[in-house]
């Protein structure tokens, strides 16, 4: 009985972990869309819809803390559940970053940008995808999409060092685009960080089936 209500509270976890991942990808991707219309209502829905995020991932860790408590897992679970807690902080600190694009979007409210957004968009959905699939592996315990998703990081670095050196282009050619492009690269890097979380993900669906970090492909 003792490992059936086990298995039932993981489960309410792993419902609980998907809603927080559903809605931290609706911010990035919302933070995203503000900055392309410079839309600075639904930037403010982005930093005001944070604290949501912030409740549900306080309530996420309250609860793994009682089930460590009364249910003391052994093994595999209290690793699964640990990597929950350092899982929602991660969810948590992405959700962060899409508050600080909204702000500045806010930011360059009423500016004109030097050029249309292309390529920014772009590495903000591959990360988004990230964290879907990354997500999706965690509860499916799928080391195979894992891997996969964790690769993919590689495509949104390279989309950022384009970004980067087509950005100090500008900056080095017009001074007068040196403050938007810095803006910017702020927000690229913002997305890179996200990614980087999305990895953190993937690497303890490994942990949790592995008992290690190995993310080298087979």
């Amino acid at each position: 009985m003792p490992r059936l209500q086990l298995s039932h509270e993981l489960q309410k976890l792993h419902n609980d972990l998907l809603k927080l991942g559903s809605m931290t990808e609706e911010a990035i991707l919302d933070s995203i869309k503000s900055l392309k219309d410079q839309d600075n209502i639904l930037a403010q829905k982005v930093i005001d819809f944070d604290k949501n995020i912030n409740i549900l991932e306080e309530a996420i860790e309250d609860k793994c803390i009682k089930l460590i408590a009364t249910q003391q897992p052994m093994a595999i679970d209290l690793r699964e559940i640990c990597s929950i807690l350092r899982l929602i902080a991660d969810l948590e600190r992405m959700a962060d970053h899409a508050e600080d694009i909204a702000k500045i979007t806010i930011k360059l409210s009423g500016e004109k940008y030097m050029k249309s957004l292309i390529d920014i968009p772009r590495m903000a959905d591959l990360a988004t995808h990230m964290v879907k699939r990354s997500l999706d592996a965690f509860v499916k315990k799928d080391i195979a999409l894992a891997k996969e998703t964790w690769a993919l990081d590689e495509t949104v670095d390279e989309i950022y060092k384009q970004v980067y050196r087509e950005l100090l282009t500008y900056m080095l050619e017009d001074p007068k685009k040196i403050t938007q492009s810095t803006y910017f690269l702020f927000i690229c890097s913002h997305i890179e960080r996200i990614a980087d979380y999305a990895k953190n993900v993937c690497e303890k669906v490994v942990y949790i089936q592995t008992g290690n970090y190995n993310m080298k492909m087979d």
